[in-house]
């Protein structure tokens, strides 16, 4: 008798995760949370990937940051991500005329800046790039702090989705996990210092699945270095299982339109997703993330806010 294939997704994360228990990479801690699961669909601004790659280069081109927190504001989004690599002079820090002026832009149309991320790669043998890895997300941290954002988006690595074996050869994942937990440790350290939560997001790379993001922070083993839930890439049979397994360990997300993020993958199924998520007790933002996938006529106000009706239904339906 076949099994259905949720049911064996489930079987197989379950497997994983009492394997997990008994070994020294044992779950993370669950985040202690009050009261009922809450959520409240926002945007991370990679949303805006493609206008905002070209107004960096032509400011009379696309969009700016400024634009994307107008956008937020008409569609009454109560926060933004505001990802560090559309920030003029990326990988440099903002200086303060810059932050403040953002400060008192978002302020002014009522919205909350939720987080900010960078591009690094901590899967990598090269000892320096690593190291140039941390100085960045430090120094992001601290513009993070200045921001007011609570979070910092960092990746496991390498950022452009190779497969982390190709640039580790025959290295074991065990060392890999081991030298990037110790970068994560000191970047979340410094997080502590400044009030900035670094967050690991499973990116295609070297986290394809819950039991795989459990291992790295548990291994990292630091109260400030928690999971950013990026609902397109567990790339498993079953990724709200997946999902579901590391929504206690969630400090932010990336809610994305399909499962896999590629057209030829499944659609996300909203309610359900949006259950999944109440049901294990988060309570916050969950941004939304939409991205081109090759599509031609892609419009990311038009996708935003179609994922936003989605999601804001998917919501009201748990009521």
């Amino acid at each position: 008798m076949s099994m259905n294939p949720a049911r064996r997704g489930f079987l197989r994360l379950t497997a994983s995760a009492l394997l997990a228990a008994a070994s020294p990479v044992a779950a993370q801690t669950p985040i202690s949370r009050a009261g009922k699961g809450k959520l409240t669909p926002t945007l991370n601004a990679c949303s805006f990937l493609e206008p905002l790659t070209a107004n960096l280069s032509d400011p009379s081109k696309g969009i700016d940051l400024f634009g994307v927190c107008d956008f937020c504001a008409r569609h009454d989004i109560e926060a933004v991500d505001l990802t560090g690599y559309f920030f003029p002079g990326y990988p440099r820090v903002p200086d303060d005329t810059y932050v403040n002026r953002m400060k008192r832009y978002t302020h002014d149309r009522g919205i909350v800046i939720s987080g900010t991320g960078v591009k690094n790669d901590f899967a990598t043998k090269d000892k320096g790039v690593r190291a140039d890895g941390v100085r960045l997300t430090k120094a992001w941290i601290e513009a993070a702090a200045r921001l007011g954002a609570p979070v910092i988006r960092v990746f496991a690595g390498p950022h452009n989705n190779m497969d982390w074996q190709d640039v580790s050869g025959q290295t074991s994942r065990e060392e890999v996990e081991r030298w990037m937990a110790d970068d994560l440790r000191e970047c979340a350290e410094h997080g502590k210092k400044f009030g900035v939560i670094v967050a690991v997001q499973n990116h295609g790379d070297f986290l394809n699945s819950a039991p795989e993001h459990l291992s790295l922070l548990k291994r990292v083993d630091h109260e400030w270095c928690g999971a950013l839930v990026d609902t397109g890439k567990y790339l498993t049979d079953d990724p709200y299982a997946d999902i579901a397994l590391m929504v206690p360990h969630a400090v932010n997300w990336q809610i994305k339109e399909t499962l896999g993020s590629s057209q030829k993958t499944p659609l996300t199924d909203y309610k359900r997703l949006t259950t999944i998520i109440r049901d294990g007790g988060y309570r916050g933002f969950v941004p939304i993330e939409t991205l081109s996938m090759g599509r031609k006529d892609y419009d990311p106000a038009r996708e935003v806010a179609k994922v936003l009706s989605a999601m804001r239904e998917a919501i009201a339906a748990l009521q």
